[in-house]
């Protein structure tokens, strides 16, 4: 070494876990919150579900209700569709009445 030239000595190093410790205050709080916020978002996603179970759970899981308000909703869907039929036969009678009294009352009208 040469005379009269300082010698630096090396930094130690910084306490492992120093300033980025979760054991602190803030690191709980934070994590804590994320947790929290976590936890709420999930029960709000599949609050749904959770109320739908409920109601199976309440029911005693029998869907003879079910079943009837089924029939009787296709019942009624079978009469919607014949009045449906019902009408569209309707309108094809007044579309040929209204044809035929068309056609009778232009000559009633050349004679005089």
């Amino acid at each position: 070494m040469a005379i009269g030239v300082p010698v630096q000595q090396t930094p130690t190093p910084p306490h492992p876990g120093g300033h980025m410790a979760i054991t602190d205050t803030f690191g709980i709080v934070a994590v804590a919150i994320v947790v929290l916020a976590i936890l709420a978002s999930a029960v709000a996603m599949t609050w749904p579900l959770i109320r739908a179970y409920a109601r199976r759970l309440e029911s005693g899981g029998h869907s003879s209700d079910l079943v009837a308000d089924l029939d009787g909703l296709r019942t009624r869907v079978d009469q919607l569709e014949s009045g449906q039929t019902r009408v569209a036969e309707l309108e094809e009678r007044l579309d040929f009445a209204e044809r035929m009294l068309a056609q009778t009352r232009e000559p009633d009208r050349l004679q005089p």
